[in-house]
């Protein structure tokens, strides 16, 4: 009876010592989670999850990005061209190549305005691949046309590295590498555009943009046909001028389709 007297209180002093030091534990671990989460420490698995829609509007919207950079590029590229062809000597933009305009004192502007074109060209490679890419139809079957428009942009960053020859002046072997260069970049800007606008006719994702892209395309085709003819002696200017806005105002008008059309599907892009 002692023994039972003596332990009784021992073991339920026991009991109660355990049990206020569990509570104090769970109350040290509660507090602990309160500071985690409000020091931005904690993380909640429920918070982490990402659903694939979720990702998929997250990575879309960075492409239509890009496609706007391209659009916003090309308001540069045209205000750059037109400061240069004011500017001294005094180029004609009838007869003579937009080439010529990176050539006197303030050829470095229209030098800049190469790279601006090789960007601009590069940019929408991109932000196109990006969003055609997460489409039912895919990619598949555009990616003969981008890699012509890649060719297109490359070239551009190149023929400001190479400077042209102005008319009335000797060949030179920079002068020789922009022609070939130039002679590239056209026939594979053409062709881009081209491929890329018979291929989405069949396209659900690029239905909408067959009205627009197409002729511009056309026309660019017709234009850089115009000039390699032989009535372009006293307009070869402004017929490769036609030409080159035909391939930036068909950037123009994809990119804008492409952003209008993401937006309006908000997480499902393309995809009914």
């Amino acid at each position: 009876m002692k023994g039972e007297t003596l332990g009784g209180p021992e073991e339920s002093g026991g009991r109660v010592l355990a049990g206020h030091t569990n509570g104090s534990a769970g109350s040290a671990s509660c507090v602990a989670s309160a500071s985690k989460q409000e020091s931005g420490q904690f993380t909640s698995p429920m918070r982490d999850a990402r659903s694939p829609e979720v990702e998929g509007a997250s990575a879309s919207s960075s492409y239509t990005r890009m496609l706007w950079a391209a659009v916003a590029l090309v308001v540069l590229y045209t205000i750059l061209d037109g400061v240069a062809q004011v500017l001294p000597p005094h180029y004609s933009p009838i007869s003579q190549a937009e080439s010529d305009l990176a050539v006197g004192p303030y050829g470095y502007i229209m030098a800049i305005n190469f790279l601006n074109r090789g960007v601009i060209s590069l940019t929408f490679v991109y932000g196109f691949a990006g969003t055609l890419g997460q489409t039912p139809g895919g990619l598949g079957r555009y990616k003969g046309g981008l890699a012509l428009l890649g060719v297109w942009g490359t070239c551009a960053f190149l023929l400001a590295v190479f400077p042209t020859d102005v008319p009335s002046t000797p060949l030179s072997w920079h002068g020789a590498i922009h022609l070939a260069v130039a002679l590239v970049a056209f026939v594979a800007g053409a062709l881009g555009t081209l491929w890329i606008s018979l291929r989405g006719s069949s396209d659900p994702a690029l239905l909408g943009a067959r009205t627009s892209v197409l002729p511009i395309s056309v026309a660019g085709v017709i234009s850089l046909l115009l000039l390699f003819g032989t009535l372009t002696g006293a307009i070869g200017g402004l017929i490769e001028r036609v030409f080159i806005g035909s391939v930036l105002l068909w950037i123009v008008a994809m990119s804008i389709y492409l952003t209008r059309a993401a937006n309006s599907k908000a997480g499902h892009l393309f995809r009914d």
